[in-house]
């Protein structure tokens, strides 16, 4: 549907209808209704943040622990990466 996107929002903002739209297009009058209504809830919706998942925290994280963190986390991907190439057989 990527193909009609522009074509149909410069026919709905000409005024003409879903099914007019449909007939020029050779697509069906429920597929236009759907993809206009789908534009207009990502329109609405506009760009969101992904939630954190777990719990949230009691107390706020202070520098020193997100360091620490981050080196674990840095461990890990060193790790993985290591295992990965030793698989490889480049290692």
């Amino acid at each position: 549907m990527l193909l009609y996107e522009e074509e149909i929002q410069r026919m709905r903002k000409e005024g003409q209808t879903r099914r007019e739209i449909a007939k020029e297009l050779g697509l069906n009058k429920v597929q236009i209704k759907n993809f206009i209504n789908r534009h207009n809830r990502r329109q609405r919706a506009g760009i969101k943040m992904p939630k954190r998942k777990g719990r949230p925290r009691k107390r706020p994280i202070t520098t020193s622990e997100e360091m620490t963190l981050k080196v674990k986390e840095l461990e890990r991907e060193v790790a993985l990466l290591r295992s990965f190439l030793h698989a490889a057989g480049r290692m």
